[in-house]
């Protein structure tokens, strides 16, 4: 699969979580820096869709330690949480 096809796909599936909590989070996360991710960033973020949304939510907020193949700049990216927006 092609980078544009995958990062179409990851997009869908980055706001399609089954949680406003989670879309908000990993789908801002997704809009504000899958222009510029490498392949290797790519297969990272691909990966961390399989994972449960409790326990991407807990890594990102600090909650629960993040597992050492899942831990790395990416995560510690998404755990600045610098922008989160607010349902209305």
């Amino acid at each position: 699969m092609d980078r544009d096809a995958r990062l179409k796909r990851l997009r869908f599936r980055a706001w399609h979580r089954g949680t406003k909590e989670a879309d908000l989070l990993v789908g801002g996360f997704f809009d504000r820096n899958a222009a510029g991710w490498s392949a290797d960033e790519i297969a990272w973020y691909e990966a961390l869709m399989d994972e449960q949304d409790v326990d991407i939510l807990g890594w990102a907020i600090g909650t629960i330690p993040v597992p050492p193949d899942i831990d790395g700049p990416m995560m510690q990216a998404m755990r600045v949480l610098d922008y989160i927006p607010i349902a209305e």
